[in-house]
């Protein structure tokens, strides 16, 4: 029997302040942080009922402790929603919120779902990647990869080696943008609407409250060429040019259009397209190139259409050689307006959410944009990228 594809339209997204793995949030639970946020959605829309949320899809990278479970489900219900509201856990390493809001939104479309959560969490500090993993070892004496590509700090060095014009030099330049992006964004509150506070509590300091990112840091063009290259002797990926390991989550609302205005909920953005492309492993940093020339032809577009970029900083060179790809400028205004993980933090599974809250605040702010891109790498070789129009786009009025 024929379906009608419904209109996908996001509606919210929070999220908690990142964190440093092992700190602010060395004594709190991964779930307690994935509560908190949904939690906050509720108490931002009063206008949805808990009961009319037909799915809460949660990601992790480490399905371990409290961060497993099946997180969707023992998060919806500890946060109080009703014990009629499903739930599950999803994993695609870093694009693992990404991959929540693409699943259930699909559902949306297909009419299986009016309105879901979607989001992710990562304990870092906790659960580090690769905690209670068993690789087959006929990945490795099959040489179905090379070893390196189970080191993303290692993939990254590949992608400088194929890339030789992406230097040492101006992957510090790229994240001192970054730095000082995220800084001008704080100063002028761009960033605060998207962060819920966080209760902490350390054996040391006893309670607290988190209430802004605790990576970002003042640094120059100087400290940063100083700093050491732990993935191999004299090469170019720093914990300067590079995201951090972190602690945080997010969520989102995620509704049919024509369900979110019955119910009188905002439409942030609409859902255009998305897709997620497999690489060579090796070089993983390159994943968000094919997964966005699949999204850009899926939507019939193309890369001049997008007025809008939120690109996942996992590090500088994947980045840039993205923009090199797509005869983007280093410094183009369009790219990751407010800063991006190399200054905030990449807390893996639950970073899509925070590129698609800050495209939709910025949309917001753009009526002159119609088109927006998420677009993130992803461990073991994948990228995985998301178009969205801005409903508030002036040609429409």
């Amino acid at each position: 029997m024929p379906r009608n594809v419904r209109d996908v339209v996001f509606v919210d997204g929070v999220r908690t302040p990142f964190g440093k793995a092992g700190g602010m949030y060395a004594e709190t639970r991964a779930d307690d942080l994935v509560i908190r946020c949904i939690r906050e959605l509720i108490r931002r829309h009063p206008e949805l009922p808990p009961e009319r949320i037909d799915e809460v899809a949660i990601a992790a990278t480490t399905q371990i402790g409290d961060q497993g479970l099946t997180i969707g489900r023992t998060a919806a219900l500890l946060a109080g929603l009703p014990k009629t509201v499903p739930g599950y856990a999803i994993d695609r390493m870093c694009a693992g919120a990404m991959t929540a809001v693409t699943t259930v939104a699909s559902g949306i479309a297909f009419g299986a779902y009016d309105v879901a959560l979607a989001g992710g969490v990562e304990h870092m500090g906790r659960h580090p990647m690769g905690e209670g993993v068993d690789p087959n070892p006929r990945i490795i004496a099959e040489k179905l990869v090379d070893p390196s590509a189970l080191i993303m700090g290692a993939t990254a060095e590949n992608l400088h080696d194929r890339l030789p014009g992406i230097t040492k030099q101006r992957a510090d330049a790229f994240a001192l943008a970054s730095q000082q992006k995220v800084a001008k964004a704080y100063a002028e509150g761009k960033l605060q609407p998207d962060l819920v506070t966080m209760a902490t509590r350390s054996v040391e300091q006893g309670w607290g409250v988190a209430t802004s990112d605790e990576a970002p840091r003042d640094t120059s063009l100087e400290k940063l060429a100083g700093l050491k290259t732990p993935f191999r002797p004299h090469g170019r990926v720093t914990a300067g040019n590079a995201a951090g390991l972190n602690d945080g989550a997010t969520c989102s609302i995620v509704a049919a259009e024509e369900v979110a205005a019955e119910l009188g909920l905002p439409a942030a953005m609409r859902l255009v397209s998305y897709g997620f492309a497999g690489v060579e492993p090796e070089v993983m940093g390159v994943g968000p190139i094919p997964s966005t020339e699949k999204a850009l032809r899926l939507a019939g577009l193309s890369i001049d259409d997008i007025g809008l970029f939120e690109l996942n900083e996992a590090f500088a060179v994947q980045v840039l050689a993205f923009l090199d790809h797509f005869g983007v400028a280093d410094d183009d205004p369009r790219v990751n307006q407010w800063g991006g993980a190399i200054a905030l933090g990449h807390p893996l599974a639950s970073s899509g959410v925070r590129l698609m809250t800050q495209l939709a605040r910025q949309f917001a702010e753009h009526p002159e944009v119609r088109y927006g891109l998420t677009a993130m790498c992803i461990g073991i070789g994948m990228g995985g990228s998301v178009i969205w129009e801005n409903p508030a786009w002036e040609g429409n009025k």
